[in-house]
């Protein structure tokens, strides 16, 4: 074999293996877009195909086959896993306010005692004028 067809040839694993792991990746909350590239549909399959729990829902690529590259995921996992990592976000977002509070309370503090210094400052600075005023006398 050729080295350029090697490197083609590799590139194809490498591309193939990719996507293995995207899809393995991506297959959490709800799909927007299928490894494939087709679009996800909202299937409910009707009672005559299952007997048990009409109605079940789906999120499914709009190209599915069964070979592993498709999604067909039960919408009720997608609905959850959503809602868990939504729920992440919003307490991630709560510590980040309360961290943004603490700090508005210590930039408060920090101000207040950088007026203490200033008029400190303002205060020595009279005494050592008067001081070599003094001196100079």
């Amino acid at each position: 074999m050729d080295p350029a067809e090697e490197r083609r040839h590799s590139k194809r694993q490498n591309d193939y293996i990719n996507m293995l792991g995207f899809v393995a990746d991506s297959e959490y909350g709800i799909p927007r877009r299928c490894p494939c590239g087709g679009r996800i549909i909202d299937e409910v399959r009707r009672k005559d195909y299952y007997d048990t729990l009409p109605g079940k829902r789906f999120f499914t690529c709009k190209n599915y086959e069964a070979d592993g590259f498709h999604y067909r995921q039960p919408w009720v996992l997608g609905v959850q896993e959503e809602i868990e990592r939504l729920t992440k976000r919003v307490e991630e977002a709560e510590q980040v306010m309360l961290g943004t509070s603490n700090l508005s309370k210590q930039i408060e503090t920090l101000e207040e005692q950088v007026k203490i210094l200033c008029e400190q400052v303002d205060y020595l600075t009279v005494q050592v004028a008067t001081l070599e005023k003094v001196s100079f006398d």
